[in-house]
């Protein structure tokens, strides 16, 4: 399997690296970007978009969806290591010293001598017993 997967990554790496002999050079003025969108969006960012600033312009109309994608990617990956601090915090439990202190107060203090809460015993009303 391990064999298999390192193929892979061969085989997509290398089309990738071959892909890149098509790219334009690092500030080619004759790119397409640059010869035709670019010139484009000088011209006519302010009367497409009523919007002063050109980059504003660029950002918000032309590219809005690429920039509402990236927004989302950035989002997803905040919440992603989000969830992933907030499990590791959970399995590792309470402290030694807050465990060590729930074992001996017991049920008076809702705890288990685990550490672990225990809710509240309910009456039949729904207020605390």
């Amino acid at each position: 399997m391990r064999l298999m997967g390192a193929l892979l990554i061969l085989v997509v790496g290398g089309f990738m690296l071959w892909g890149t002999g098509d790219l334009t050079d690092r500030g080619d003025p004759q790119s397409p970007a640059a010869t035709h969108v670019s010139v484009y969006y000088i011209e006519n960012a302010l009367t497409d978009s009523k919007t002063p600033n050109m980059v504003t312009a660029v950002l918000a109309d032309y590219r809005g969806f690429d920039t509402f994608g990236e927004a989302v990617v950035v989002v997803a990956a905040a919440l992603s290591c989000l969830l992933i601090l907030l499990r590791r915090r959970r399995e590792e439990g309470l402290p030694e010293p807050v465990r060590t202190v729930a074992a001996g107060m017991g049920p008076e203090a809702g705890l288990e001598p685990d550490g672990s809460r225990t809710p509240p015993a309910r009456d039949t009303l729904g207020g605390d017993a």
